[in-house]
């Protein structure tokens, strides 16, 4: 059997994440008769039929669903062999992708990509915001180096530092009877109806396990989409939310809205930084977490 080259596998790969041979060749920079004229050679190399074609999709067979993963694991393979003679050269240079969630990247990357910047100048930064289950995807597959998001028990098959606790604070209309509070308990957020995001937002389970241990109840009218959202919900009077501190830094002034902290024990989040087990670039790991942890404690402890 003639040598497989890794191209073929790459194209394979995005025609499984894309289940379009058209999606897949822009995805791969070549045409979608180039992609996929490689994938029926790649077939016939094979002697196996990988893909089901339709008229407007595309799917594995159950050989292609089994290959596909072990195309993974090469193209995965293949990575760290580069990313290890890279670091041999300078291990504090290269490319890294970073996966955050939508609750935390836009309040954590204002305060963190200038000192990152100034200490890893070699270091080329690719951010990417998704949901958990997509991040933890994309990680444990190879296309994400590491993950900056808060922890839960589902991660721990991967290696994790801590990196800070995030406190949670009770957002409420200007004009809510706890708005007139300097800090309050958890047992006042009884009977109150709750605000939450919608399903698959890793933040949503977390408030509400605080927020039904506490009595309160959730509201099934809405589910907000992203924490900007919920925040003008709560501004409007549609009820209460947790908001991470993150979120309502500077933000005092907002129109209509209280942040109020609880008192201790406070509701937090701890934030964390994943990687994969055995991940080679250690060196650039250990230095993204010491930076992160000084310029977090710096913003956090004021």
């Amino acid at each position: 059997m003639a040598t497989i080259k890794l191209r073929d596998l790459e194209y394979l790969v995005a025609v499984d994440q894309h289940k379009h041979f058209g999606r897949a060749a822009e995805a791969c920079f070549v045409s979608q008769p180039t992609l996929s004229g490689q994938i029926m050679k790649l077939e016939e190399q094979l002697q196996l039929q990988l893909l089901e074609r339709h008229k407007r999709s595309v799917m594995l067979t159950p050989a292609g669903e089994v290959l596909v993963r072990e195309a993974q694991r090469v193209l995965q393979a293949a990575e760290a062999f580069e990313a290890t003679a890279e670091s041999l050269l300078d291990p504090l240079a290269g490319d890294i992708h970073i996966g955050l969630i939508p609750t935390l990247a836009p309040y954590l990357l204002p305060h963190i990509m200038e000192s990152l910047r100034q200490e890893l100048p070699k270091l080329h930064f690719f951010l990417y915001e998704d949901r958990t289950k997509k991040l933890l995807r994309d990680l444990n597959e190879g296309r994400l180096d590491v993950l900056i998001l808060p922890y839960l028990d589902e991660m721990e098959s991967f290696e994790r530092y801590e990196l800070f606790a995030e406190k949670l604070l009770l957002a409420t209309p200007a004009d809510h009877p706890l708005a007139k509070k300097k800090s309050v308990t958890l047992q006042d957020l009884e009977g109150e109806r709750v605000l939450t995001l919608e399903d698959g937002h890793c933040l949503r389970d977390q408030a509400m396990g605080y927020c039904f241990a506490a009595g309160a109840r959730e509201d099934q009218q809405f589910r907000a989409t992203s924490l900007e959202t919920l925040r003008y919900m709560v501004a409007t009077g549609m009820g209460v939310t947790l908001m991470p501190q993150l979120a309502t830094l500077n933000r005092q002034g907002d129109k209509g809205i209280c942040y109020v902290p609880f008192k201790d024990p406070a509701p937090n989040r701890e934030v964390c930084l994943l990687m994969r087990p055995n991940y080679t670039r250690t060196p650039v790991v250990r230095k993204l977490v010491a930076n992160l942890r000084q310029s977090m404690s710096a913003i956090l402890d004021k």
